[in-house]
């Protein structure tokens, strides 16, 4: 699993993951991170790293930091469902048409691409827990887009020889996560319940979701980079789920907060169940996640910032 001394391009790289993949990386090889700071943060970027700052549909800057590399990690993308809803054609243009302009870019380099996929390509899957078999019928732009970037990974493998890994990503969390208006279910649980708010959880909160750490993703991303098995697809989770309901309550007793857990409208459509079988990444990733729920909620009440 060691990676070193290779040319390493991160895109998306003082994001949420992306920063975290960069700090894995910087101690034993030449990394540089292309971002441009739309939703990433300059204090997430390791000083080690040569920042690229451009869009990955700008073809100028990605030239720039695609230059002489050999492995690229590819997380920069618009990873709001909600935002993906309401603009649909700016999220398919950062989210398809920039990942097939990196998919060309990296032909060039004969550089091998582990791209950021998601659960969002299943929908409303029809069997728990879900394999990579599962039928595909995305319900949002985003996961349209995602299932885009999953075929074409495995298309540029069959057609052009280009050695690609697609990750579906189950539902990561973990420090540097944003908050706010798009935040994931544990930020805005964590915002809140830190605030003495109250903890709103939508419908009943019976819905079950597979929370896999970031430290845990990122171990997984730099296997997919080694790995003999390419032109596919992995999910990437823990194997293990809990209802929303449950993880306000232990994000409540975890921080010692006082909040009311209260019940707000159910969004609609929303995927009632999503636990992922991680039985392929674990054969030819030898993938396994480390930790716990409880673990991982732990550190972040007792760092929330960083």
């Amino acid at each position: 699993m060691e990676i070193a001394g290779r040319t390493v391009l991160v895109t998306g790289g003082a994001g949420f993951i992306g920063s975290h993949l960069v700090d894995a990386l910087v101690g034993e090889n030449e990394v540089r991170v292309l971002d441009d700071f739309s939703t990433g943060s300059e204090e997430n970027c390791h000083r080690d790293a040569t920042v690229v700052r451009g869009d990955v549909c700008d073809s100028r800057a990605l030239d720039r930091a695609m230059d002489g590399v050999d492995l690229v990690f590819h997380e920069a993308a618009n990873a709001s469902v909600t935002r993906s809803v309401d603009d649909p054609v700016e999220s398919h243009r950062i989210n398809s048409g920039g990942t097939l302009g990196l998919f060309e870019r990296a032909r060039e380099e004969d550089a091998r691409v582990v791209v950021a996929s998601s659960t969002a390509i299943y929908g409303d899957p029809t069997h728990v827990p879900v394999t990579e078999d599962e039928p595909t019928t995305p319900q949002s732009p985003y996961g349209v887009e995602k299932l885009a970037t999953d075929h074409y990974a495995r298309l540029y493998y069959e057609l052009y020889g280009l050695e690609t890994v697609a990750l579906r990503y189950f539902n990561v969390y973990g420090p540097r996560q944003a908050g706010g208006e798009y935040s994931g279910v544990i930020t805005a649980f964590l915002e809140q319940a830190c605030a003495g708010q109250d903890i709103t959880v939508e419908g009943d909160g019976s819905q079950i979701r597979d929370f896999v750490h970031v430290s845990d993703v990122v171990q997984a991303n730099l296997l997919a980079a080694t790995t003999d098995h390419v032109g596919e697809g992995y999910n990437v989770g823990t194997g293990r789920s809990v209802s929303i309901l449950d993880l306000a309550e232990l994000i409540r007793d975890l921080s010692g907060s006082r909040s009311e857990i209260v019940h707000i409208d159910e969004r609609p459509g929303d995927i009632r169940a999503s636990r992922a079988d991680i039985s392929k990444a674990r054969e030819h990733l030898s993938f396994e996640p480390t930790v716990s729920l409880r673990e991982g909620l732990g550190g972040l009440v007792r760092q929330p910032a960083r």
